[in-house]
């Protein structure tokens, strides 16, 4: 998303930023519950969707007011839940790794004509992030090893991954595009 405005914030920015705020919310409720305690949900799908349609300052913006929100105990997170304790859970540093996750992959769609290959490799680095925050946070509180932390949060969740992926670009870049097209970004 193109934010020429010399402006931080525009009303129209404002707008995107609550659009996709809510987006991740709702998307937050598509929760899957896993045999070692860290659900599948489409939360990850949201934050790739928001970075491919909002680019990376909107994006994280969004992501942060998301787990700002959870954080101060609104419903916003998995299973209408909320409050700090999800952030100093076992699952906790997989949402502390949104806004990083989000900038990363919309970085490298802001600068995917610069470099063909950009939005794979932020595709791909954005989610390691995510999921090497997430496993660290994991096996700390739950004083599990590396390789147990690995197979509770990442092994059940990579083909997952890649169709999330997959539809968020299919969905997000025309998106993007018609946005572009109409003025609006």
């Amino acid at each position: 998303m193109n934010t020429n405005d010399n402006k931080l914030f525009t009303v129209k920015n404002m707008c995107y930023v609550g659009l996709f705020t809510a987006v991740i919310a709702i998307m937050a409720q598509i929760s899957i519950p896993m045999p070692l305690g860290v659900p599948m949900t489409m939360q990850t799908f949201a934050i790739t969707l928001a970075a491919i349609i909002l680019g990376a300052k909107l994006s994280t913006i969004s992501s942060l007011i998301y787990i700002l929100l959870g954080a101060i105990g609104l419903p916003v997170l998995a299973g209408f839940s909320g409050g700090i304790s999800k952030f100093v859970g076992p699952t906790g540093g997989f949402l502390i790794s949104f806004p990083i996750m989000a900038f990363i992959i919309g970085y490298a769609v802001d600068h995917r004509s610069a470099f063909k290959g950009a939005f794979v490799i932020g595709l791909i680095a954005g989610t390691v992030v995510n999921y090497i925050v997430g496993i660290a946070m994991f096996c700390i509180l739950t004083q599990s090893s590396v390789a147990v932390g690995f197979t509770a949060c990442v092994l059940p969740f990579i083909p997952t991954a890649i169709i999330k992926a997959i539809l968020a670009a299919l969905i997000g870049f025309p998106i993007r595009k018609r946005l572009k097209v109409m003025g609006l970004c």
